[in-house]
């Protein structure tokens, strides 16, 4: 790396293991250490916005998804006004069927998911927090995820 005059950023690398249960036991090392930089070995990391652990589990990737659809959601709410019904169903589909990509995963995982759903289907119809959603999705033409 020196001969291209490349430096590695301590900050900003992530390296894991990944494997099996029994085979992540039996490691004892907790850091890779280059001649510049001593980097420590992450449960999870980041690569090109999935987020993977070392089982390479869905489970910390439907967390973080889940987090920044909410907070997604919550601005859109600030512009609602702004936009008309048409306008922001269509940003609203847009920005869930985008993000909500996820298939074989557990029904635990799957249900943090359709609560994403079920928060962009109240936010575009208006509806109140605890109202049943089945029927406004079956009128906006949104598959439930279960």
């Amino acid at each position: 790396m020196s001969d291209s005059h490349l430096k590695l950023n301590e900050e900003e690398t992530q390296i894991i293991w990944l494997g099996t249960r029994q085979q992540l036991n039996k490691l004892s090392t907790q850091a890779l250490t280059c001649p510049n930089a001593t980097i420590q070995f992450s449960t999870a990391v980041k690569d090109l916005g999935v987020v993977l652990d070392s089982k390479l589990t869905p489970a910390n990737h439907v967390a973080a998804l889940s987090h920044s659809c909410f907070v997604y959601i919550q601005q859109l709410k600030s512009i609602k006004q702004s936009l008309t019904p048409e306008a922001m169903k269509t940003l609203v589909y847009a920005f869930i069927s985008s993000r909500s990509l996820l298939t074989s995963i557990s029904g635990q995982l799957l249900q943090r998911l359709q609560a994403i759903q079920n928060a962009a289907t109240h936010l575009i119809t208006g509806a109140r927090r605890f109202q049943h959603v089945t029927l406004m999705l079956r009128q906006l033409h949104w598959l439930p995820t279960w």
